[in-house]
């Protein structure tokens, strides 16, 4: 059997490990420095993006403010709503507008229908 003996005082094993213990704590310092500097730089971007977005989505009506104007433009209009509340109606313009890419006020709407229920009700 190989045995490895280093013949080393006391005082001088106690110095290495107290080196080696301040090197390891130092080390990890400098790490946890870094990990706030990286995450405050984040935030700091993070918050300009919200930002950003913020002030694009406040020009930009909501939902329910545009249900409003298509039921303000469909109330203008002469649209025969069968089985259909306004509301209901003016999502599905809202709808066929955005998906077709045609502005609401060039469409031109002749009836809407209810179409599958019909059935439900007699039962």
């Amino acid at each position: 059997m190989l045995t490895l003996a280093l013949k080393m005082p006391l005082s001088q094993a106690f110095a290495v490990s107290f080196i080696g213990i301040v090197t390891v704590i130092v080390i990890l310092a400098v790490i946890a420095c870094l990990i706030l500097l990286v995450s405050k730089a984040i935030r700091k971007i993070e918050s300009a993006v919200s930002e950003k977005a913020d002030k694009s989505t406040a020009s930009e009506p909501t939902p329910a403010a545009q249900t409003q104007a298509v039921t303000e433009k469909m109330s203008q209009g002469n649209v025969e709503l069968i089985n259909t509340e306004e509301k209901e109606a003016a999502v599905i313009m809202a709808i066929v507008s955005d998906k077709t890419g045609i502005p609401l006020e060039r469409l031109s709407f002749k009836s809407i229908k209810l179409v599958g229920d019909e059935k439900k009700g007699e039962k």
